[in-house]
């Protein structure tokens, strides 16, 4: 189980009780995390998540809080901080910082179709324009200098096959930095995932665990999310699924002729983002009763990704 920080029932009640919420009637931990410890939450007034921020910098956390009250206000399906009786949204509990947050309704999807791959398309495009005009400044802790400084490191993992895929990614990135940097921006979720999304049915009811958004281009985003909705078991992306998911953002928000051009380089980015950190997560966590992301899973899709055939729709 991903639960990095136990809590005791007694540590618990006495968190939730300036809420105003009512009795804690039950708690357990949730074990698809795989950086935070989170766990549900049940009180007298609803159901709830509580998160024990165990990465980054809690200097970062008021950009998440507000990015939510952000988002929140625009009618997006996201959590966000609950706040205490006096107004306090980031606390501590077992010496973390702690945020308690509505638990949002529905599952995850492990077998998307193309219904679903819309909702996310337009989920995403909405995000972006609730934030383009004036977005919350935040860089990536695993951005594109993340990349390029850790990969020579993480090299030294990999068997000798897989090192040139490795060294063709790191200098793409190095070449086109500045390019994808200049693409048109946001605020970027940067991790959504299909664990990171919940349906009732085919109706997309929220967005989760926003603990990597940040600052960037808008095309990032679309790369990751395209890379884990679309892709087929072999790494290749599933036409339909990808037509479907660039088409309903596209409704919503027209691709620039740049972020055509730079589409499969972006998606080959956003793989080696995940790449990276998973292998990292490997070896930091082996042996670790933590739930540790295949590696190979994006080794597989940038493979796949050496070729993109599926173009952005309608770009001008």
């Amino acid at each position: 189980m991903s639960v990095f920080t136990p809590l005791e029932r007694h540590e618990l009640e006495a968190f939730v009780e300036p809420y105003g919420l009512g009795r804690l009637l039950d708690f357990q931990g949730i074990a698809e995390g795989s950086e935070n410890s989170n766990f549900f939450v049940s009180l007298e007034q609803g159901e709830f998540v509580l998160t024990l921020v165990e990465r980054g910098s809690a200097d970062d956390l008021p950009f998440f809080i507000q990015l939510l009250d952000v988002l929140h206000a625009a009618d997006l399906p996201v959590p966000y901080a609950l706040r205490t009786t006096d107004g306090k949204a980031l606390r501590k509990l077992a010496e973390k910082p702690a945020l308690l947050q509505p638990r949002l309704p529905g599952k995850h999807v492990q077998e998307p179709n193309p219904h679903h791959c819309t909702e996310v398309g337009k989920l995403l495009a909405r995000l972006h324009l609730a934030t383009h005009d004036k977005p919350l400044i935040r860089r990536s802790d695993r951005g594109l200098d993340w990349m390029l400084d850790k990969g020579p490191d993480v090299a030294l993992l990999l068997p000798d096959e897989q090192l040139p895929l490795l060294r063709d990614a790191l200098a793409e990135v190095a070449k086109y930095k500045a390019r994808l940097l200049d693409l048109p921006a946001a605020n970027l979720h940067a991790d959504l995932f299909r664990d990171n999304a919940l349906f009732d049915g085919p109706h997309l009811t929220g967005v989760i665990d926003f603990y990597n958004a940040c600052s960037g281009p808008m095309l990032y985003d679309l790369a990751i999310a395209v890379n884990d909705w679309c892709s087929k078991a072999d790494g290749q992306l599933d036409a339909h699924l990808t037509q479907a998911l660039l088409a309903a953002y596209a409704s919503l928000r027209p691709f620039h002729a740049a972020e055509a051009e730079l589409w499969p380089i972006m998606l080959r980015v956003a793989c080696l983002r995940f790449w990276l950190s998973r292998l990292i997560a490997a070896q930091a966590f082996a042996g670790q009763e933590v739930l540790i992301h295949d590696p190979e899973v994006f080794h597989q899709r940038l493979l796949a990704r050496k070729h993109v055939q599926i173009a952005l729709p309608f770009a001008l």
